[in-house]
């Protein structure tokens, strides 16, 4: 790793400032939730079923999921700075597009263009592993991840508040605003801060082999998928449980969604501030235990027959709390099989992450009637946080077995 240029705010000739990746990774995560409590209103403007318009977040997950194989070879071939200035461009024009859009065919069609954006969590997390080593990158992580989490716990309450007062277009409309000052911004302090491009895309693409061959690669990956499966799979389906079975409206709904990445905000301060003192390997273990007991008092509040909303939403904290713990460690790791490669790894992991987390959301929904009660949502969340739990012991054996074959 070549030795990176002091950061200065808002000089685009040296790294970037955390607040400038939190930013841009922030922006990535809000098209994905800003609106869901919107999903009802937005069904009855297009006259489809509500696991019809489901498929503008399982599309749009599918979508980044591909984006993301393809945006972490470009931002190694050509840089960072160009991918992320350029993909800002494109969710700005489709977040205005979505909006405006009058059938629900030309919606569908901007909401996928705004999966460009994804390249927020590539480029933040690759910009990471440029500039500071595996021993400060899970904390550095933690700090983004904290900072990004802000997003995502103000999004849901911001886009009920606004759908209720304004209709459901003007989460789009906020959308595009909220692009517009994050060009601004990258415009300003992205400075460029990768000083070995590969030499085609074609070289780069073939990297992709090397990452697969990897045990280290595939532990953290599907540490990864599991974890944040159990976030995709809430997201899936609160909106649902909501509206159908505790009679909630926009804004309420949103507030209970936001309880989630509150606790990830809390996990991943916890990860920035103790990462490196507690080790990668306990984070993970810790982050995942967290998520699987937390969910099985939801569980027990439903056998119990518990029917304040609160009984279910309020012990999803545990799914962004284990997640802050596990997420930032996982990157680090992931990162560091083949520090050379880190934007393929990150879109790489980014993707497979992206898939399985559309998968279970996707899931989760087809599962999800009225006659069937919340308990498809809560086994799907557990099922995940369980598998979640094995691919932590996994990924922990085997940096245990590689260390013990290097002695």
């Amino acid at each position: 790793m070549t030795q990176q240029a002091v950061p200065i705010y808002l000089n685009r000739k040296t790294p970037p400032h955390v607040t400038t990746l939190v930013l841009i990774a922030g922006t990535g995560a809000i098209p994905m939730n800003i609106f869901l409590a919107s999903l009802p209103e937005m069904a009855v403007f297009y006259d489809r079923p509500y696991s019809i318009m489901q498929f503008t977040l399982t599309g749009y997950l599918a979508l980044t999921g591909l984006a993301q194989l393809i945006i972490g070879p470009i931002s190694d071939r050509i840089g960072r700075r160009p991918v992320a200035l350029a993909t800002l461009v494109i969710f700005i024009i489709a977040s205005l597009g979505a909006a405006l859009s009058p059938t629900f065919e030309i919606f569908m069609g901007f909401r996928l263009m705004q999966a460009a954006i994804v390249s927020g969590f590539v480029i933040s997390r690759a910009t990471v592993r440029d500039i500071v080593a595996r021993e400060k990158a899970a904390s550095m992580l933690g700090y983004v991840a904290m900072g990004m989490a802000l997003a995502p716990m103000m999004a849901p309450p911001l886009g009920g508040f606004l759908a209720d007062n304004f209709g459901w277009q003007s989460n789009f409309y906020a959308l595009s605003l909220i692009g517009c000052f994050t060009l601004m911004i990258a415009f300003l302090d992205l400075g460029e801060t990768n000083l070995h491009r590969s030499t085609s895309y074609t070289a780069q693409f073939k990297t992709y082999p090397q990452l697969f061959k990897s045990r280290r690669f595939w532990g953290y990956a599907l540490l990864q998928v599991f974890a944040v499966g159990t976030f995709f799979a809430f997201l899936g389906g609160a909106p649902f449980v909501g509206d159908k079975f505790f009679d909630l409206s926009a804004s309420q709904v949103g507030l209970y969604l936001a309880l989630t990445p509150l606790g990830y905000m809390i996990g991943a301060g916890i990860s920035g501030r103790f990462a490196a003192r507690i080790g990668l390997y306990r984070m993970i273990f810790i982050g995942a235990l967290i998520t699987l007991l937390g969910m099985s008092m939801t569980l027990v509040t439903a056998w119990l027959g518990v029917s304040h909303p609160s009984g279910f939403f309020a012990f999803t904290i545990a799914i962004g709390l284990g997640n802050g713990f596990i997420l930032p460690s996982a990157n680090a790791g992931m990162l560091d099989v083949k520090p050379e490669l880190a934007g393929s790894a990150a879109g790489l992991g980014g993707s497979l992450m992206t898939f399985g987390g559309a998968s279970l959301s996707a899931l989760t929904g087809f599962l999800l009637t009225e006659e069937s009660g919340i308990y498809p949502l809560i086994y799907c969340i557990l099922g995940s946080s369980f598998l979640c739990l094995l691919a932590a012991i996994y990924t922990i054996r085997v940096e245990m077995q590689m260390r013990g074959n290097q002695a």
